[in-house]
């Protein structure tokens, strides 16, 4: 699970790094709210935990700058403040779960792995963009006209479409998709990604993935 880290003091900041990574989470920790902005708007992330008092830009106002954005991520925040208040801003600006400081590491982390069980359920079934839309259970692709996808073309589709623009790199990808297929090797992500630009030409798609082999990959409107 790859998560994005806000924190700005930087004792905690390490701790809860070590403490994901310690159990194989890919952890981008950042100190301020612009800085997790950046982050946020150039990759993706299953995870995102804010701090609420942050310097630059506060976790309040980056939640609500990534939810306007169309950032679906799950998103937790942390805050030293107990009023109930609080807590409401920040389910109001679009955040998912709160834990107020001082908290367990091991609350936290009984909360990641249940997001971990649970992530199907977070993943819409049919996702639109442009003039194609993909159904994820009948695994067909539809715009002009209509094609059938295999598994895993349609979960590489749904992992472009849910994050357009955002660069991934072929690691990135084989990690998400194929790491638990002992005989698989990084050139399926380039096999896969060929058997899609295909596919999304055959449809009439107005957005394309860019990339070259063993590189980053990324979808964007046509022209763009």
């Amino acid at each position: 699970m790859k998560i994005l880290l806000s924190e700005d003091e930087p004792q905690l900041n390490h701790v809860l790094e070590a403490a994901m990574t310690a159990v194989g989470y890919q952890v981008t920790a950042t100190f301020n709210g612009q800085e997790a902005y950046e982050k946020a708007k150039n990759e993706s992330y299953d995870v995102m935990i804010f701090d609420i008092m942050m310097p630059i830009m506060d976790g309040i106002t980056l939640v609500k700058k990534l939810r306007q954005a169309g950032d679906k991520t799950y998103i937790i925040m942390l805050t030293a403040k107990a009023e109930i208040d609080d807590r409401v801003t920040g389910f109001d600006s679009g955040a998912d779960d709160y834990l107020t400081k001082p908290f367990s590491l091991k609350e936290l982390m009984a909360r990641l792995r249940s997001l971990e069980r649970r992530s199907d359920e977070y993943a819409p079934k049919v996702l639109e963009k442009g003039n194609v839309k993909l159904d994820t259970e009948k695994q067909q692709l539809s715009s002009t006209n209509s094609i059938s996808l295999s598994n895993k073309e349609t979960d590489l589709l749904g992992v472009f479409m849910m994050n357009e623009g955002k660069e991934f790199t072929t690691q990135e990808l084989f990690i998400r998709l194929w790491a638990d297929e002992a005989d698989a090797s990084a050139d399926e992500v380039w096999v896969y990604i060929s058997y899609l630009r295909s596919k999304l030409a055959s449809v009439g798609a107005d957005f394309e993935i860019v990339g070259e082999k063993g590189g980053s990959f990324k979808l964007v409107r046509k022209g763009s």
